[in-house]
């Protein structure tokens, strides 16, 4: 039984030495993990979903398979994981697009002494999503994407009711007021992302 402090850290990550590197920096911050390392899009979307992590750590690009990609996989199968890429090198554009598409921050390897910072507030900002269920979540999610009431209800399988339901429950626990602000903190924990798409550039 792991402790209520544990961080479940998955790792996207194709060097064995960097892994090393980033294990021993979250060591030296003070922080207690549990972290497990993958370099493909397979055991990418395995480890999501048997792993369950709290936060994501991706390099920003293996091959065919980029953070991007990673952060797209992850909304979709884990929205509530913070996701923060650590990487060597990356452009400006490409730093900015990752940012919109809902990264959490991005960490040159370089400075990885701001990693543990990094997490600790990419866990903060998302507890409260922790206190709404699967399906909430999924209704937040589609609120934030813009659709009306009726479509969600149609897209879930739901009662129109039920749906509104649903979005008073989540602006209770979240203690939001309206839609703007859910619009808002989902932006802002990347439950949805701030841009069509995440392209190099």
């Amino acid at each position: 039984m792991r402790s209520r402090n544990m961080i479940r850290i998955l790792m996207l990550e194709d060097s064995a030495a960097e892994a090393e590197l980033i294990r021993h920096e979250l060591e030296r911050a003070g922080l207690q993990t549990l972290v497990e390392r993958v370099d493909s899009e397979e055991t990418f979307c395995t480890a999501i979903r048997y792993f369950a992590p709290d936060v994501v750590l991706s390099d920003h690009s293996l091959g065919q398979f980029d953070s991007c990609a990673a952060q797209a996989i992850l909304r979709d199968l884990r929205p509530t994981a913070a996701f923060i890429i650590v990487t060597g090198s990356i452009s400006g554009g490409q730093s900015v697009a990752a940012i919109r598409a809902g990264a959490e921050d991005l960490v040159l390897k370089s400075y990885i002494g701001r990693l543990a910072a990094s997490i600790t507030e990419g866990l903060a900002v998302r507890r409260p999503l922790h206190r709404l269920t699967d399906r909430q979540v999924e209704v937040l999610k589609l609120v934030a994407e813009g659709y009306r009431t009726r479509d969600i209800a149609k897209q879930l399988g739901l009662s129109a009711k039920t749906v509104e339901s649903h979005r008073g429950e989540i602006m209770k626990r979240l203690k939001m007021h309206d839609v703007v602000s859910l619009v808002r903190y989902a932006m802002r924990v990347g439950l949805v992302s701030a841009a069509v798409g995440c392209r190099n550039n």
